[in-house]
């Protein structure tokens, strides 16, 4: 059963990657953009993990990331081995923050440089809240940090406006009573963007996890000084077997 606190929550796991892991993912990541070329992946990307229903790839960017960011989302295979590995281990400290998470997504690689950041938005319980498998928690991971700047946060929000419908009877696999949120919690739509909201923010150690229910507002400050590299993810709840 999936509880509503597993979808607004936050936790974090220091040491998901020690120093030789981070420094192992750095060397695979510049090898990787050296040859593909960075640009591919930043001013010349044309596509985003993001979507906005109606909205174009390079809508849904200009909302999302209005001044951009490098974003590679299909990583090198000894990159992705090397951080399921991670979330191998960290799962009986993970399992006690978010009991219903089962798997862990395919990782994506982001940057930013000066200037660029990610706006206040929520991912939502994807793709369908209805549906299995379900995604209940983001999950970043900073491999380099910026030397001022990007800070990662979240934000609380007691209005009714955020919320779009209630569960009741302990139904399709959620906790009695949850709470699904509204599609479209982003700044493409003007009333997510006037909602009142406090904001949380948080500067972890490189190589240390954050995780964030997807039910949760969060973004990144604009990097001012430096660049910030990060692996970010998302973890799944699977149904139960009958």
């Amino acid at each position: 059963m999936i509880h509503i606190a597993e979808t607004v929550t936050v936790g974090s796991v220091e040491g998901f990657l020690d120093d030789d892991e981070r420094a192992g993912l750095t060397a695979v990541m510049s090898a990787f953009l050296a040859g593909e070329g960075p640009a591919h992946f930043d001013a010349g990307r044309t596509t985003s993990i993001h979507e906005i229903p109606g909205h174009s790839p390079e809508q849904a960017m200009a909302v999302y990331e209005p001044a951009g960011r490098v974003e590679v989302p299909r990583i090198p295979g000894e990159a992705e081995k090397l951080l399921q590995h991670a979330f191998d281990r960290a799962r009986p400290a993970l399992s006690r923050v978010m009991p219903s998470i089962a798997t862990c997504r395919p990782w994506t690689y982001v940057e930013y440089g000066p200037g660029q950041h990610i706006t206040g938005h929520l991912d939502g319980i994807a793709p369908d809240p209805l549906a299995w498998p379900r995604q209940i928690a983001g999950i970043s991971v900073v491999i380099s940090d910026a030397e001022a700047g990007g800070a990662f946060y979240v934000e609380s929000c007691s209005s009714d406006r955020l919320w779009n419908a209630r569960l009741e009877g302990g139904a399709d696999g959620y906790a009695d009573g949850m709470w699904l949120a509204h599609d479209g919690s982003d700044h493409s739509a003007d009333w997510f963007t006037a909602m009142p909201r406090t904001r949380w923010n948080v500067s972890p150690a490189p190589g240390t996890a954050l995780l964030y229910g997807s039910q949760l507002t969060h973004g990144t400050e604009p990097v001012t000084r430096g660049r910030v590299s990060k692996f970010i993810s998302w973890l799944i709840a699977e149904k139960a077997e009958e």
